[in-house]
């Protein structure tokens, strides 16, 4: 197979089905548990956007004038409370109307402990399985994204938004209760909660009960140390495909974030390992 890396695609089982994506072409990993895989970077970095060669990725994916001017690539993606389509200054409404005016969910997620995160809702579970997570439960819809950005925001005083990967891919999370959790949380916040009320209407902001759902990542073995690896400092990652979890393939001899690598052409081989590239680690 060849072509340039996208983002993998992951379906919902026990445990998840993980497909390596280069363009078009798709392979199933979960049948590679175990044996050797070698992913070999050509050298050639193509935007996801605009098709264009670039030297170096930005965004993941991007050349440097679309990071610079695509309304998808703006700081408000990443930090929704700085949102400033209301002062008409977003760098493409239309865009900010399609993506960022649309309903949001603020949710809490087990993966390297309790985090806080938001997403539309049609991203659902995709975005907690690329985070790792084992459990997750949506707490809290939205109105827009930007007033998802305040609901975390708020959240994020008292319970962190970011996952530690390193823990994550040394462990599952111990299972812990993430409806008791959010039941704890929410009337620390019912005070912001009341203001986003009051700025942007009753119906803006709208507490859930739902149920926690659970994943099971197909991983036979978790590495006791994590060594990441990348195609910037070794264009051949290869090694015994031992675990696949969030956007991240667990080998004998590293780790490696495929949806960093977005745009690079890439080869990859099953079959015997090029044993050369990097050393064993120890796995539990």
């Amino acid at each position: 197979m060849r072509g340039h890396l996208r983002k993998m695609r992951a379906e919902t089982g026990e445990p998840i089905d993980y497909y390596l994506r280069l363009d078009d072409i798709e392979e199933h990993l979960n049948p590679h548990l175990g044996s050797g895989l070698t992913l070999t970077w050509t050298g050639t970095i193509s935007c996801v956007a605009c098709g264009q060669a670039t030297r170096r990725s930005y965004g993941q994916g991007h050349c440097f004038d679309c990071f610079c001017t695509l309304a998808q690539c703006d700081l408000c993606v990443v930090s929704p409370e700085r949102c400033h389509y209301d002062q008409g200054t977003c760098r493409d409404p239309a865009w900010g109307e399609a993506f960022c005016l649309q309903p949001h969910l603020v949710y809490l997620a087990n993966s390297s402990g309790i985090k806080v995160g938001i997403t539309k809702v049609e991203n659902l579970p995709t975005r907690w399985i690329d985070q790792g997570a084992t459990q997750a439960v949506p707490i809290v819809a939205v109105q827009t994204r930007a007033q998802s950005g305040f609901v975390e925001e708020a959240l994020r005083k008292h319970v962190s938004d970011r996952t530690q990967w390193q823990q994550m891919l040394m462990a599952d999370d111990r299972q812990v209760d993430l409806g008791a959790i959010r039941d704890r949380l929410i009337p620390e916040v019912e005070a912001e909660l009341n203001g986003l009320r009051n700025r942007f209407g009753i119906q803006a902001i709208s507490l859930l009960t739902a149920q926690t759902e659970t994943f099971v990542y197909p991983v036979r073995q978790y590495p006791t140390q994590v060594v990441s690896m990348s195609f910037d400092k070794q264009p051949v990652i290869s090694g015994t495909l031992f675990g696949i979890k969030g956007q991240y393939l667990i080998f004998d001899t590293g780790v490696i974030n495929l949806r960093k690598f977005t745009g690079y052409e890439i080869e990859m081989s099953v079959g015997e390992a090029q044993n050369h590239i990097g050393k064993q680690l120890t796995f539990l």
